[in-house]
């Protein structure tokens, strides 16, 4: 990544914001401003010498400054462009754009402290806060003695009471994430391990996914088991803002998601962002459960594109809330929204999951 520019310029990994006076600026690619450098003209003729294909296919400024009412670049291929910001106004295409964030990753905005709050106030705060962020995390009232996994029943009733219902899945009604477990079916997968697990959405397969997961800290483990969640509509409003055509390809385009147990099989063909309305998201993310793709030929490197261009936004660590459960703590995620992961441990972690739907929806 190249370094920071001067102050009253932004620069991203692709574009530029430079400020145009007047309360006024323009987004400008780089690869845009590379090409349409002035100092590759003919010094007679002053026709353009540099066909944009001749540039390297990953250009960006190495510094960039406003000097004397012009726009100076070094680029990272050793060259150096003047661009007057007069020429820059009457050209700029992207004129005052308003940027759509990527995802958030503050912690605090979707931490509940349960001190002082019944359970039936910490439930509609977690599910206030998924609501407008896609996630929730609930830290353990300390006054609390009972044993974590004594408080499951009297969690999931409080969900109940608040208008969702528990979706059963083929693991069972609750899951015991443990390495040890003995208590659920079909355990042959990453979930019962103490492997990482990279950021996926679950039950992807499903005509129906459950639209939302509790996972209830029972034991921490001795050394890692972090969780990490990310807003993937947040990540899919930015890509529509930068990169539209990727965006309609995860939207348009089917692909086939296969899992494939000793006791279970289920296959969907469906695209990648199923439903794109901020009300009814629908994201399908799970690299462990993709069939291989059987795309036309000349769409095959489209998908991969769009595909990896929302993923690695997705998989940077800046855009992830991490948080490790201490025993009794909870947290929720809208499983259509958001994708969840964890980094491997070591020791006896266990961790219970429970996927519900709403109500209405039965």
């Amino acid at each position: 990544m190249p370094n920071t520019p001067e102050p009253g310029l932004a620069l991203h990994r692709e574009w530029l914001r430079v400020p145009l006076g007047a309360g006024e600026h323009a987004d400008f690619h780089h690869r845009w401003l590379r090409h349409h450098c002035d100092r590759e003209r003919h010094p007679v003729t002053g026709e353009r010498t540099r066909c944009s294909s001749e540039l390297p296919d990953y250009i960006a400024p190495r510094r960039a400054a406003i000097v004397d009412d012009a726009l100076e670049i070094e680029w990272s291929d050793d060259h150096a462009s003047r661009y007057p910001l007069a020429w820059l106004r009457a050209h700029a295409y992207a004129r005052n754009r308003v940027e759509v964030p990527p995802p958030a990753a503050d912690l605090a905005q979707i931490s509940v402290a349960a001190h002082g709050l019944s359970l039936t106030e910490q439930v509609h705060a977690a599910l206030a806060r998924v609501r407008q962020h896609g996630a929730a995390v609930v830290r353990r009232d300390p006054d609390d003695r009972r044993a974590p996994e004594d408080a499951t029943e009297p969690l999931i009733a409080a969900f109940e009471a608040a208008g969702l219902r528990v979706i059963g899945t083929h693991f069972g009604r609750i899951e015991d994430l443990r390495t040890d477990n003995s208590t659920n079916q079909n355990t042959d997968q990453l979930g019962y391990t103490d492997a990482p697990i990279g950021l996926h959405t679950d039950q992807p397969f499903l005509e129906h996914p459950p639209r939302y997961q509790l996972l209830q800290g029972i034991r921490c483990a001795d050394e890692g088991g972090v969780n990490l969640l990310a807003d993937a509509r947040a990540a899919f409003r930015h890509l529509e803002s930068i990169d539209a055509h990727a965006a309609d390809i995860l939207a348009t385009v089917p692909v086939k998601i296969s899992r494939k147990q000793q006791q279970f099989q289920r296959e969907l063909v469906t695209p990648l962002v199923a439903r794109r309305g901020d009300d009814d998201f629908l994201v399908r993310s799970s690299y462990f459960t993709y069939a291989p793709h059987a795309l036309p030929f000349a769409r095959t490197l489209d998908f991969y594109r769009a595909h990896d261009h929302f993923i690695r936004l997705l998989r940077d660590p800046q855009h992830h809330y991490r948080a490790l459960l201490a025993p009794g703590d909870w947290l929720l995620y809208d499983n259509h929204r958001t994708l969840h992961a964890r980094t491997g441990f070591t020791g006896a972690r266990w961790l219970r999951g429970v996927y519900f739907d709403p109500a209405e929806a039965a």
